[in-house]
């Protein structure tokens, strides 16, 4: 469920088919989104046997600040850790920097008495009776839902347990989050944050999927319903509730697994995935066949902002504010930029004819001809290109030029903040991207792939089927996953092989309990990957190690981890201790996968020919291009550009110089 467009793909797997349906969103209640998407497809609801469900419902109200009024009890003396955060800034030149604004005012923020040791010892025992005047607080300010955080309570959780079983008592329609069941890392700013953010969220989420699920209960859908997380893996729909700050970068994630995927049926390991949707582009790169996950991720941060940390593990992917509902607009210095405001879904682009009035990327993409107005998301409705007209004029007079050289300006600029993106996941962290093959996705992907891979230099650009239905196409080849972790600073001198054991033993167990009790799973089904993150003593950052299960001793991860560092930061000092920092377990179930056939196709290159018509290919100029209907196109097919090939979702441009092959599984490969 985009900004712009909710997706729907459904697969049959008795004959392996796939079929994709796309509406407009419905921000005011997603849940109706979802349900119009699924009465279009017109599906027999009782033969639905798996259904998962990705969105935007987190992160839209966290950044647009449609929480819940929240409360924040932790230790006596830490009350301001939300608004003192962390010293450095992103822009370390900037002497006066603002720091965003905390989630919680300080008056909803409590202290009691209580204080655990590093070691995890009680140090002064919990006061429960102080909080019988911070309960008569939070019911006079009408707070919904209370985040709970201790010092050092990932070593010892049972004084926020208790803190949540007392509030329970006395005030039973509140949400409570306790920090140690989102995460037991370390950092005590980090897990105030993350615990704040999930309860400002949680009654929300907790009505949403209510909601949802009634609806589909109506649908006479009953299967057994699961949610995407940022992790690339699901989770039940009560474990979302639960925990829903795991869902804020779900749809991305998504994306990412569907490119995993399309890498699996290519032969291709490394890959950089690129996703235009309406609202947002996301570009994130997988090594090896595997993404990177990471648990640095820090919301709205940008080069002025140090954002807000969401200490959880999310896919790492880079996100910038350029879809094909981003806004062209000037800067009060005359200069051109597009987004990140975004058209949406209502009202859209001006060529929606819904009342928007705004320029924007995929008016852009209108006036130069890439886009059908007819054959716009699957024809479900028909773009007004006299609107777009009127809405590129504003910039056409503001730059001086006529309509195509300003709607050829505006994807320029997009697409420089594109190029940007992608840079920053290959370029600036040390890969090649000659390394690499572009997957593209998403409905705005393809109009811009080849443009930014040639300006990449990628070995190959592959579009899958169904390209903009990537995130819900990837969702069908995700896993059911939770993650744990436990801080534990141990030396290396100090530590043996049965320490480390232990720990994990423990991390099972409560990846059994999880997966027991929120999913009727077998827990010999469950699969194990382990890693922990290390440092040199005296080192603020750490580098994560997978341990290889079959080479488990400790001379072998030390040496691993002074590879793994020489590798990321040029070099190792083999004489240092070397500290253990944080323990993690990512515990999954293998579900089934869309099993792609080899299509048989009896069509011809005449058959799949549409028209002729001028485009604009930016740099390359005009050119009398041909326009090829995707259904039609026969696989083996090799063909140079120019030309654009049309599908219900999409646009695929292939520039002049470029060659484009149909490969036996419907993919189109472009080098």
């Amino acid at each position: 469920i985009g900004g712009t467009f909710t997706d729907l793909i459904l697969f049959n797997e008795k004959n392996g088919k796939l079929t994709a349906y796309k509406s407009l969103s419905t921000p005011s209640d997603p849940s109706s989104g979802v349900v119009n998407t699924i009465n279009l497809s017109k599906i027999d609801t009782a033969n639905i046997s798996f259904f998962v469900h990705g969105g935007t419902t987190v992160i839209n109200a966290i950044t647009e600040r449609k929480g819940v009024k929240t409360a924040l009890i932790t230790t006596l003396g830490f009350r301001d850790i939300l608004g003192i955060m962390r010293g450095n800034r992103p822009d370390m030149y900037n002497l006066k920097p603002k720091k965003p604004t905390p989630f919680v005012e300080r008056k909803l923020r409590f202290e009691v008495k209580e204080r655990v040791t590093s070691e995890g010892k009680i140090l002064t025992p919990l006061n429960l009776e102080s909080l019988d005047e911070i309960i008569d607080i939070c019911k006079k300010n009408k707070v919904e839902s209370i985040a709970i955080q201790f010092m050092h309570s990932y070593l010892f959780t049972e004084n926020e347990k208790k803190c949540e079983e007392y509030i329970k008592k006395r005030f039973p329609e509140v949400s409570i989050t306790i920090s140690s069941d989102i995460t037991r890392e370390w950092r005590e700013f980090e897990r105030a944050n993350t615990a704040v953010l999930n309860a400002y969220v949680q009654p929300i989420v907790l009505k949403y999927f209510n909601n949802l699920e009634k609806k589909l209960n109506d649908l006479g859908i009953n299967c057994g319903f699961t949610a995407m997380q940022s992790n690339g893996g699901t989770t039940s729909f009560n474990g979302a509730k639960r925990q829903p700050i795991t869902l804020v970068e779900s749809g991305p994630a998504a994306g990412v697994n569907g490119a995993v995927l399309v890498g699996n049926l290519t032969n291709k390991e490394n890959i950089i995935y690129f996703d235009v949707g309406g609202t947002t582009t996301k570009c994130a790169l997988i090594e090896n066949g595997k993404p990177k996950v990471t648990t640095e991720y820090k919301l709205e941060w940008n080069r002025f902002n140090p954002g807000y940390p969401i200490r959880v593990p999310v896919t790492d992917l880079v996100e910038i504010g350029a879809g094909g509902g981003s806004i062209a607009w000037f800067d009060a210095g005359g200069s051109l930029k597009v987004g990140p405001q975004s058209a949406g879904a209502d009202p859209g682009p001006a060529s929606y004819n819904k009342g928007g009035t705004e320029p924007t990327i995929t008016d852009a993409k209108l006036i130069t001809g890439v886009i059908n107005p007819k054959n716009f998301a699957s024809g479900q409705f028909e773009l007004k290109k006299e609107l777009a007209e009127k809405a590129i004029n504003k910039i056409a007079l503001g730059l001086g030029v006529d309509l195509i050289t300003a709607a050829s300006s505006i994807v320029r600029v997009a697409e420089a903040n594109m190029i940007n993106a992608l840079k920053l996941v290959s370029i600036q962290r040390g890969y090649d991207p000659r390394d690499f093959v572009l997957v593209a996705g998403g409905g705005g992907g393809p109009m811009h792939v080849c443009t930014l891979g040639k300006e990449l230099g990628v070995s190959e650009i592959i579009i899958p089927p169904y390209p903009g239905y990537f995130s819900a196409w990837g969702m069908l080849a995700t896993d059911q996953r939770s993650d744990f972790a436990i801080t534990s600073l141990i030396r290396s001198e100090k530590i043996d092989i049965n320490k480390i054991k232990s720990i994990f033993s423990k991390l099972e167990e409560d990846a059994y309990n999880y997966f027991t009790s929120n999913i009727d799973l077998d827990k010999n089904k469950i699969n194990f990957e382990k890693r922990i993150d290390m440092r040199y003593l005296g080192q603020e950052h750490t580098v994560t190690i997978t341990i290889n299960e079959r080479d488990f001793d400790i001379k072998n991860i030390l040496q691993e981890f002074h590879l793994e560092h020489k590798k990321t930061y040029t070099f190792s000092l083999d004489n240092t201790s070397i500290e253990f920092v944080t323990f993690r377990l990512s515990a999954s179930s293998n579900s089934p996968k869309p099993e792609i056939k080899e299509l048989s196709s009896n069509y011809k290159l005449e058959d799949s020919i549409i028209e002729k018509r001028e485009i604009n290919f930016g740099e390359e100029g005009l050119h009398n291009a041909t326009i090829f209907d995707r259904n039609k196109l026969p696989t083996g097919l090799e063909i140079d550009g120019p030309l654009v090939v049309e599908e219900d979702s999409t646009v695929t441009m292939v520039l002049p110089n470029q060659k484009l092959t149909v490969d036996s599984l419907g993919f189109l490969r472009i080098k």
